[in-house]
């Protein structure tokens, strides 16, 4: 999925400087570049950073060297005028551009191989197809790939009839051979079930949840586990016991190293009743047996994670962002506070059908509607009420391979904007023994990027502020990417212009 970055005309200068231990690098804008601009970061290939742009009918790379000095931009010509989606799959050598696009009624599914130098390798393959009798706004196919990125997936849903999904999913290699297709229906007794948090293991196998309620309010009671195995023509369905709770915010992790699936999701004791803890169940694929736990959070962790700036109880305003798993089975979540108000109208988590306020992770689509509530990469001014949005502290919490609670820490923060979220949230990156997370802080009228990192320990480290953006430039971490063990590639905001930034730790 691209980022969405509005802009206007200027001109600035790319500026290299040292603060502290850090090295960061800026690249200068295109001159095509207009006022709307799609784009996306696609890593760092053949020591060429390369970054994906959409403008108007326009496709192409971005090839920038170690300086960030623009070296080509390659036209995407094979692309059609107007594409419906599109997702990059990086590998060392060569990325993967895959693109859906409507002709006439029907939606293809394409796949095209991109080397070092942003150019297609051969031809494009067509993956998928599908026939609609309607014009096509949202995909229709949704990507999934293994972390060794050794099987790719698209499956789609069809949703017409809502006592029942069709479900069809195709499965590749990394060279983009079918190892098998599969559709089947899905019962859907309830008028409110829904299916989210698809994962895809090294193995191929297909991981999601079906439930019932509102996925981010704690309204969940009936919740099950479905697994697609790439060997088996079904779906096997494993009821996940919950109790007398109610969940909300659910999510899926593949534990490739230890051949779990983990499933987690906060919970409350009452229907939309405030978070009292988070429930974990790990499915065990070579026994098949579940293993679940509601781990409480105990009145000093509430009172800890509680944001200033909030009206709502601790942990209610909370979403999770990342799930890190371990070599050892035990894994570690972090979560954020996010939440928006509209002229003092205050919005939490029971506003929001299937996501946070500004963060969009479901990947769940309906044929031609989707699930789930998008909100643009910046949002547009003039359309009625102000809304002002809110990302405060960040909870990190570590549990055992038997879902007990070892530590949680949290990294205190408070940030807000005005009908826009490009500036708020946070990134991450990993160093030895250490994820460090980054973030803008306001001090002294000047929006600074802080880092800070957590250790094995739950230890936080207030690592130096970087001061680089008293010079104007404002960064978006919570779009930023690493692309090696040392450097991370981050878009900021100069004047109103995008451009990209390379930061060696």
């Amino acid at each position: 999925m691209t980022n969405k970055f509005f802009l206007s005309c200027s001109l600035f200068l790319a500026i290299t400087f040292a603060s502290y231990a850090q090295t960061i690098t800026y690249s200068q804008p295109e001159r095509d570049d207009v006022r709307s601009v799609d784009f996306d970061i696609v890593g760092k290939i053949n020591n060429h950073y390369l970054f994906y742009k959409h403008v108007r009918s326009s496709y192409s790379i971005s090839l920038y060297d170690d300086e960030m000095k623009l070296i080509d931009k390659v036209n995407m010509n094979f692309l059609p005028d107007r594409l419906i989606n599109s997702d990059i799959i990086p590998y060392k050598d060569f990325f993967y551009f895959v693109y859906q696009y409507q002709k006439r009624n029907i939606v293809n599914c394409a796949v095209a191989k991109m080397d070092g130098d942003g150019k297609i390798i051969g031809d494009p393959v067509i993956l998928d197809t599908t026939a609609i009798s309607f014009f096509a706004s949202n995909k229709i196919y949704n990507l999934l790939y293994s972390e060794d990125k050794q099987r790719i997936a698209v499956y789609k849903i069809n949703s017409k009839d809502d006592q029942k999904y069709i479900f069809t999913s195709h499965l590749f290699d990394a060279s983009l051979n079918s190892i098998s297709k599969f559709t089947t229906v899905i019962p859907m007794q309830a008028h409110n079930d829904f299916l989210t948090e698809f994962t895809l293991d090294n193995s191929g196998t297909m991981a999601f949840v079906k439930a019932s309620g509102n996925s981010d309010v704690s309204t969940v009671q009936n919740i099950s586990l479905l697994i697609k195995d790439p060997d088996n023509d079904r779906i096997d369905t494993y009821a996940l016991d919950i109790d007398k709770i109610y969940l909300g915010d659910i999510r899926v992790k593949a534990d490739n190293l230890n051949n779990h699936f983990l499933v987690v999701g906060f919970y409350s004791k009452q229907r939309r009743g405030n978070i009292d803890g988070l429930y974990c169940a790990i499915w065990n694929k070579t026994n098949q047996q579940i293993t679940s736990k509601q781990v409480a959070f105990n009145d000093q962790l509430k009172s800890n994670a509680k944001s200033a700036g909030s009206t709502r109880a601790a942990f209610d305003d909370y979403f999770l962002q990342n799930i890190v798993m371990r070599k050892d089975g035990g894994f570690a979540v972090a979560s954020e506070s996010a939440y928006s108000s509209n002229r003092g109208i205050y919005n939490n988590r029971w506003d929001y059908m299937y996501n946070s306020p500004y963060w969009y992770n479901s990947n769940y689509y309906l044929y031609g509607n989707s699930f789930g509530y998008y909100y643009p990469w910046m949002s547009p001014y003039g359309y009625g009420n102000q809304t002002r949005y809110f990302a405060d502290n960040i909870a990190v919490m570590s549990f055992d391979s038997s879902a007990n609670m070892e530590w949680a820490s949290i990294i205190p923060k408070s940030q807000y904007d005005d009908n826009t979220d490009n500036f708020i949230g946070y990134g991450t990156y990993l160093t030895s023994g250490e994820v460090n997370f980054l973030f803008n802080e306001f001090s002294k009228r000047t929006l600074l990027l802080q880092s800070e990192s957590i250790d094995a320990s739950g230890k936080v480290t207030l690592n130096p502020t970087l001061k680089e953006l008293d010079r104007g430039y404002q960064f978006m971490p919570r779009y930023a990417k690493q692309v090696s063990s040392r450097e991370v590639l981050i878009p900021c905001q100069y004047r109103n212009y995008l451009c990209f930034a390379k930061i060696e730790f």
